[in-house]
């Protein structure tokens, strides 16, 4: 095979570098099959579905959204319920020389319940905070995939270009090879030198040398980017060289999307505004708060000796008979009406001991209510040791200071846009120059091998002319992911896609 027909080839395509691709393209969102071709848009989705980091920005949604929850629970009362049991030795206790407390082992249990609510004007500010903070997190989980997309695709042209370059070793490679035969065949027929021969033979070695580094970088660029994705390399994974055409952009357009919709810059503004919330709540401390409150509870309890309740209440209800006759008796003697019949009537019945022994049975659920309450109180700090006035201050310092990065910001992206724009108009037109470049160097090298083969130059010719070939093509592949790595810098800078 002749060589001008390699580098021609080579030459007419500036991606088309591996090879072909599959019919089969993997889903994107699983891992690819081993063998398989892995595009672009693949391995950005691989990323976002897998990459650890992405991930970890991705899980301030669900933080975001809790303090949203927390914020509004705010204006919902607060509800605490409490279960306790308990057990007290049956034995008095003295003070003072008199005894208290019952002589029977008690157990009692207990429960109550409690709603209280606070409404206050910060409350309110608060909660409108935490909606703007939450859709500040969004923008910054839009900033994290914006960035996420343009690293993957970054490490992607890293290894379409690694593998550009493998190939055009290999290509140069074949060349010396064939440089080599044609000084041995000299040599043969009398028209070259041992010298010509040895010459070739390292020139073929040095590029041997470098085609076995150009693939074991392409290899490298390889692992780095399903690092990057967040996968395992499988073996014999491709990469598609038909990357999009880069589409063109006007200055002017692109800095108004990026002041839109640049993630950062919205990120920033809706910090900012919820600063401007925290300064009302800062300011509501100057406002009436409304408590309100209200409890309910209830008990039972228990002798654990039955029987000694029993003999009590009998001995109560002996001595308020004994108690009633002694009044009455007294009421008769005087030749007062009395009611001495009635006194006689007093007794331990079956049914006073029946109530004795279900008023036991309440235990440990059937609780008697206690009386409930309910409150409700304004309240305002006339003074507190100018803590208000300083909480206010720190809040507008916040607000200053986030208009200021907002600020800040806004330039940031300006200047990165516009210098991202400028590298992609001067990288564009260098692969133009580069293109040219390369059609002269494979001329030149296509007339020195003719002219070698005829013996009319020296080796020594023919291999700067392959050098300068090699520099010119490689100058070219550079250029041309040069332009995808600028036109990405420039997605990265406004902060969506552009194509």
């Amino acid at each position: 095979m002749r060589i001008p027909a390699l580098l021609l080839a080579l030459a007419t395509s500036s991606v088309a570098l591996l090879a072909p691709t599959l019919a089969a393209q993997t889903a994107a969102t699983t891992v690819p099959a081993q063998g398989a071709v892995l595009t672009l848009a693949d391995a950005i989705a691989l990323a976002r579905r897998n990459n650890p980091g992405y991930a970890t920005s991705a899980n301030a949604r669900r933080n975001a959204a809790a303090i949203v929850r927390s914020a509004n629970g705010a204006f919902l009362p607060s509800v605490n319920t409490n279960f306790g049991a308990g057990y007290r030795e049956g034995r008095q206790t003295f003070f003072q020389g008199q005894g208290f407390g019952a002589t029977n082992d008690q157990l009692t249990t207990d429960v109550s319940g409690s709603a209280s609510l606070n409404l206050s004007v910060a409350a309110l500010n608060d909660r409108r905070q935490a909606k703007f903070n939450q859709d500040a997190t969004e923008t910054d989980i839009t900033a994290a995939e914006q960035r996420l997309r343009t690293d993957v695709t970054t490490q992607y042209l890293a290894a379409l270009q690694a593998q550009a370059r493998a190939v055009l070793q290999d290509t140069l490679q074949t060349t010396t090879e064939a440089q080599l035969q044609l000084a041995r065949a000299r040599l043969q027929v009398g028209s070259g030198t041992q010298l010509d021969v040895q010459r070739a033979e390292v020139a073929d070695g040095q590029q041997r040398v470098a085609a076995l580094n150009a693939r074991n970088q392409a290899a490298i660029e390889i692992v780095r980017l399903v690092q990057q994705i967040g996968i395992t390399a499988q073996p014999g994974l491709r990469l598609d060289p038909n990357l999009a055409a880069t589409p063109a952009v006007e200055l002017q357009s692109i800095l108004d999307m990026a002041r839109k919709a640049n993630p950062q810059l919205e990120g920033l503004r809706l910090r900012e505004e919820g600063f401007k919330r925290a300064v009302a709540s800062a300011r509501g401390g100057y406002i009436p708060t409304l408590s309100l409150s209200a409890n309910v509870s209830g008990n039972t309890f228990r002798s654990t000796n039955t029987g000694q309740l029993i003999t009590s209440s009998q001995a109560s209800v002996l001595g308020q008979r004994a108690s009633c006759i002694r009044s009455e008796e007294v009421r008769a003697a005087l030749n007062l009406t009395n009611n001495l019949a009635q006194c006689q009537a007093i007794a331990f019945t079956p049914d006073r001991e029946a109530a004795v022994r279900a008023q036991q049975g309440a235990y440990p659920l059937d609780f008697t209510r206690n009386p409930y309450s309910f409150s409700a109180q304004f309240s305002l700090p006339i003074f507190n040791g100018f803590r208000r006035e300083q909480t206010i201050e720190q809040a507008q310092v916040q607000r200053r200071n986030a208009a200021n990065d907002l600020r800040t910001q806004e330039l940031r992206v300006t200047a990165d846009v516009t210098a991202a724009y400028l590298s992609l108009t001067t990288s564009q037109q260098t692969v133009a120059l580069q293109v040219q470049n390369v059609a002269t160097a494979r001329t030149v090298l296509s007339l020195a091998q003719e002219r070698y083969r005829v013996g009319a130059i020296s080796l020594v010719e023919l291999v700067q002319a392959r050098g300068d070939f090699e520099r010119a093509e490689t100058d070219r592949i550079n250029a041309v992911y040069d332009v995808q790595r600028a036109f990405t810098a420039l997605e990265a800078a406004v902060g969506r896609p552009l194509r």
